[in-house]
């Protein structure tokens, strides 16, 4: 089962791996010297995979710092200490949707278009597989066509839905989402919440209200916030981050859209710059294709 994990997920990081790995590779393999010029171009190559300057920066410092320690003058050898140090950047700590413990609330939160909604199907088909009770609550209720796109997922992952009518008060949908989890003795339940992020103010208010009736209503239950953020959208989504994080802690991002896109480093800035944990990542379309997010086995794809 691992193999094909991991396969998957070499294959979801071959776009990136062009635009990234094998530019390095012929980058080195043409170079003489370890001189500034070599750190020049690989700083070109870090920022054209959507590693953003700043995290691009802090690699190369740590690098100079790795192959001065080892005494490396083979340019060659370069890729290995800079494997070293994007693998230390990522940390040791591994992404699990798996519940701190039960009952536990998913406020899963994103912009219209990062596939939020697939997320919260492909997130309670894995619970579900994994052995939990799972309910879905529609509450992201302004979006057209929000609330029937959940309802297909909650179909094809066996899943049961609390809805309202579109235009509904969220609020509300979480209210009685929350009645029917304890009645039904639910283990996980993943609300799919609004992320009309020009208007913070609203989103603010919104999320806040949801917050009071699960505090209230369903005090005993964990509590975690995930964000969706779309992995071909680069550095915009970091600065989507930054923005949902003035509006509410986040506790894990789900990265969705890898396969499709040569800016996979985004992993890299993301951790870097925001310092969330990267829980999930998504290789593909299918229903198993998000997958739990594990630091070493993303470096060892990549390279």
């Amino acid at each position: 089962m691992f193999g094909g994990f991991f396969n998957k997920l070499k294959e979801g990081l071959t776009k990136t791996k062009d635009n990234f790995t094998e530019k390095i590779t012929d980058m080195l393999s043409g170079a003489m010297t370890i001189d500034d010029d070599l750190y020049e171009e690989l700083e070109e190559i870090l920022i054209t995979a959507d590693i953003g300057v700043e995290t691009t920066l802090d690699i190369i410092d740590r690098l100079k710092i790795k192959i001065r320690e080892k005494k490396i003058k083979d340019p060659s050898l370069v890729t290995g200490c800079l494997k070293e140090v994007i693998v230390e950047m990522l940390g040791t700590e591994g992404g699990s949707i798996k519940p701190e413990r039960t009952p536990e609330v998913i406020l899963v939160i994103g912009v219209n278009g990062v596939g939020k909604t697939t997320s919260i199907g492909k997130i309670s088909s894995k619970l579900k597989g994994d052995g939990y009770k799972v309910l879905m609550a529609a509450a992201d209720t302004f979006r057209a066509a929000a609330i029937d796109q959940l309802e297909v997922w909650s179909n094809r992952s066996g899943v049961d839905i609390i809805r309202h009518q579109e235009g509904s008060d969220p609020a509300a949908v979480v209210f009685d989402a929350v009645q029917a989890a304890k009645a039904r003795k639910v283990d996980v339940l993943i609300c799919d919440t609004a992320g009309r992020l020009h208007n913070k103010k609203n989103l603010m208010d919104e999320l806040g209200k949801i917050n009071r009736v699960i505090d209230r209503e369903y005090g005993d239950a964990h509590r975690e916030t995930l964000l969706v953020l779309d992995a071909t959208t680069g550095q915009n989504a970091v600065q989507q981050a930054k923005q949902f994080m003035e509006v509410c802690p986040i506790d894990g991002i789900v990265l969705t859209k890898l396969d499709g896109t040569a800016k996979g480093g985004i992993v890299i800035s993301i951790k870097h710059t925001l310092n969330i944990p990267v829980k999930l990542i998504g290789v593909g379309e299918g229903i198993d294709d998000l997958q739990e997010f594990n630091p070493r086995d993303f470096a060892d794809a990549l390279f």
